[in-house]
Parts: C-alpha cells; sequence; structure tokens
C-alpha cells in the first residue's frame, strides 16, 4: 500500500498539536482539509487512526502510521536539505528545504535537560528539537508510540525498531544544609530522625529518596522511615528548596571528575551529604532505526556530551 504524504503530514500535525484547529493553523490550511486528509488516510487504512478526545490520541494503528509519517518527513527534508547542497555548507547553514531546520522529537528526564543535555543540542545546527520531557522509566513508551524517536531512558533493553547505547549514570546523594542537619539530624541521620525531618521529592513518581531510606533501613533492620514531604517539580527548584532548607532530598545528578554542573555545586551552595551512599540511575539513549545523517548526528552529540560529564556505569 502506498501513503499520500500529504495525508501523512496532517495526521502528524494533528496528533503533535492535538487538535485538528491547532494542526490546520500549523500546516496554513483549514481545519475542513486537515479533516478531510486525516479522513482519506483513515479510509486507504480502512481503520480509525485518530481518537477524537481533547486532546486527541492516536490508536495503535495511529501510532504505526505517525511513525511512518515522521520517518518520511525526516528523510524529505533531508533529500531536499542534500540536493540543494545543504549537507555541504559550512556549520550554521544547514537548515532544511527553505531554510527550516529539521526537527527532531527527543524524550528526556528533567535532571538531564537541566544540567549536560543543553551543550550538546547548543552544538547542533540546522536541527530543531521538539522536546518531551518525562520520567527516565517512562521516556522509553514514547518512542513505540511514535511520539519521539530519540528517548534518554533508564531502560538497556531496546524496544522494538530501536537501538540502545550506554550514556553513563546520573549519581546522587542524600543531603541538606548544614543548619538543617544540626537541626534534625543532631545524631546523625537515625530511624528516629528520618521518620521526622522534611524530605523533598520531585514529583509522586520520584523515587530516589525511598531508594536511599530502603537501603539505609535494609542494613539496619528497621522499618523504612515515612517522612513528611515537600512535592517540587522542578529540577531547579528541587535543588533550590534544599537551597533554603526546605527540607533534605537526593542532591544531582553529580558530574564525573574534570566535569560540572552549575546548578548543582555542593560546596558554593553550603550543602553536606548526610552519609557515604549514593544511588546512581544508569542512562541509556534509544533511537530508531533509520538511516538518517540528521538522527545520527543528534544522537553522536548527546552520546559524547554524556559521556564526558556523566559518570561511567
Amino acid at each position: 500500500m502506498r501513503w499520500d504524504s500529504r495525508q501523512l503530514e496532517a495526521l502528524a500535525a494533528v496528533l503533535t498539536e492535538g487538535s485538528f484547529e491547532a494542526a490546520a493553523r500549523d500546516l496554513h490550511v483549514t481545519p475542513s482539509a486537515v479533516s478531510q486528509r486525516v479522513r482519506a488516510l483513515e479510509s486507504a487504512a480502512g481503520t480509525v487512526l485518530v481518537r477524537r478526545t481533547r486532546p486527541v490520541g492516536p490508536t495503535a494503528p495511529g501510532r504505526t502510521l505517525l511513525r511512518l509519517a515522521r520517518q518520511v518527513a525526516l528523510l524529505d527534508a533531508e533529500a531536499a536539505l542534500e540536493i540543494g547542497g545543504g549537507l555541504d555548507r559550512a556549520p550554521g547553514d544547514a537548515d532544511g528545504p527553505g531554510g527550516v531546520p529539521v526537527s527532531v522529537p527527543l524524550a528526556v528526564n528533567a535532571d538531564s535537560l537541566a544540567t549536560w543535555l543543553m551543550p550538546a543540542l547548543g552544538r547542533l545546527d540546522g536541527v530543531c528539537v521538539d522536546l518531551h520531557v518525562a520520567d527516565q522509566d517512562r521516556t522509553v513508551d514514547l518512542l513505540p508510540a511514535g511520539t519521539v524517536m530519540v528517548a534518554v531512558t533508564s531502560q538497556a533493553e531496546p524496544v522494538q525498531g530501536c537501538t540502545s547505547r550506554a550514556l553513563g549514570v546520573m549519581r546522587y546523594r542524600a543531603a541538606a544544609t548544614r543548619a538543617f542537619v544540626e537541626r534534625w539530624f543532631p545524631e546523625g541521620p537515625t530511624p528516629a530522625a528520618l521518620e521526622r525531618a522534611p524530605m523533598v521529592v520531585f514529583d509522586r513518581s520520584d523515587g530516589l529518596q525511598d531508594a536511599w531510606l530502603r537501603g539505609r533501613s535494609g542494613t539496619a533492620g528497621h522499618p523504612v522511615p515515612a517522612p513528611p514531604r515537600h512535592h517540587v517539580p522542578s529540577t531547579s527548584d528541587f535543588l533550590e528548596a534544599i537551597r533554603i532548607g526546605l527540607g533534605w532530598g537526593m542532591w544531582g545528578p553529580i558530574a564525573r571528575p574534570g566535569a560540572a554542573f552549575p546548578l548543582v555545586d555542593e560546596r558554593a551552595d553550603g550543602i553536606v551529604p548526610l552519609d557515604d551512599a549514593t544511588v546512581d540511575v544508569p542512562l541509556y539513549l534509544q533511537q530508531w532505526k533509520l538511516r538518517s545523517a540528521t538522527l545520527d548526528r543528534v544522537c553522536g552529540a548527546l552520546v559524547d556530551e554524556a559521556r564526558r560529564a556523566l559518570p561511567p556505569a
């Protein structure tokens, strides 16, 4: 079966923007035209591709064609760029057709985005990234859904149709301000003190603090403490909450020796660890198996920067 490229483009726009009206604005056509193209694609596929909810969502066949639509768009842009001599242009001039950079959707966890990932993206020319932020345990789910082509994830095993490469680890240690430690842990982080001392967590899926607590309780034979919690779902604000003494939390990610993350500086911020233990979260880069110079450039930049900045697994 041959698929119409304009219909695939309309499907991708609808599922990316979340509605037929927003897709129409993105494609500079009427909502009626977008609707007609999607209906024609559904007729050709013989099944419903878009769930008409708010926002809209893909059905299982819709996810399959969304992946195809993204692949076609990327390869079309690269072909136009190559024919126009763009692959031989100087850095900074490598734009897609009509001077529009090639777009690559990428899923990443918040801590990577706030520390090592942006310097890698800053070295890429002629590429626009469409960032999707999710927990590192969940970013991988966006690959088979067709939402993204690349994902920074904690899952080593590649999902179907993807490759996987190790990046390093995000390393954290339980820490707080010296004043907080003196107030809440005068005798150290005992089980009784950990039960009372306020704790900062990123959101309700953040298990780093609980992993550290389980590690201490398992060795000491005590029940896992259940301290009061502050939920602060922003990397910079999470660290700021620890800096101002709101609670203790897993401070990091900590860069490998010789590298540094300005956002995470224990000595400058007067932060002290609660003990010597660390919690390591391995990271991997998964990408679609697609022969694409743009995709390879993006993933190469991410791998190089991660291996420079992150401690090795």
